[in-house]
C-alpha cells in the first residue's frame, strides 16, 4: 500500500470503530485509559471528542498532552498517537452537536460542563486480519499443521 493509501486506511478503521481506549498519562506518571468515542474525524486528520469540563480527561489532559488511541473493529487493530488539547467553544461544540450527546449533556451544546478534547494525530500502526476469527483460526492450524509461521495479516506504520 502507498502512503496515502496507508493514511486513508487509517481514517478508515476509526470511521468503522469510532469508540476507542483513550490514554493519556495521568497526574500520578500512570498510563490511564477510558473508553470514548470520536464525534468527528477532519479533512485535516483532527479528531474531536466531548467530555465534561469537571471529568479526570480534562485535568490529565490539561493545556496538552501525548495521548494514544486504540480502535478495533472486526479483524483490524489500529493505535494512534498524537497530541490532544481542551478545547471550550459553544460554536465549535454547536457545530459538532450531536443526538447522542443529549444522554451526556442533557442542556445540549449550551451545558455549562461541555468541553472538547482535539486529538491533532501523529503517526499510527494498523492490523489487518481479513476473514476474521474463523480464517485466523484456519490460518493457525494450518501453520501448525505444516510447520510454518502463521500468515496473519499485514501491519503498516503510518506518519500522519
Amino acid at each position: 500500500m502507498s502512503a496515502s493509501d496507508n493514511s486513508e486506511k487509517v481514517f478508515e478503521i476509526i470511521g468503522d470503530n469510532p469508540v476507542c481506549m483513550f490514554t493519556v498519562n495521568g497526574a500520578t506518571d500512570a498510563l490511564l485509559s477510558r473508553p470514548m468515542t470520536v464525534i468527528k474525524t477532519e479533512d485535516s486528520g483532527e479528531l474531536w471528542f466531548f467530555t465534561s469540563s469537571t471529568g479526570s480527561p480534562v485535568a490529565e489532559i490539561g493545556t496538552g498532552a501525548a495521548v494514544n488511541l486504540s480502535f478495533s473493529g472486526k479483524g483490524e487493530w489500529l493505535s494512534l498517537h498524537g497530541s490532544a488539547a481542551v478545547i471550550v467553544s459553544e460554536p465549535k461544540a454547536r457545530e459538532l452537536w450531536n443526538e447522542a450527546a443529549a444522554a451526556f449533556f442533557p442542556d445540549g451544546p449550551d451545558s455549562p460542563e461541555l468541553a472538547l478534547i482535539r486529538v491533532r494525530p501523529a503517526g499510527a500502526q494498523f492490523w489487518n486480519s481479513p476473514g476474521g476469527a474463523i480464517t485466523m483460526a484456519f490460518e493457525w492450524a494450518k501453520a501448525r499443521l505444516k510447520g510454518e509461521q502463521i500468515d496473519a495479516g499485514e501491519s503498516e506504520k503510518v506518519d500522519l
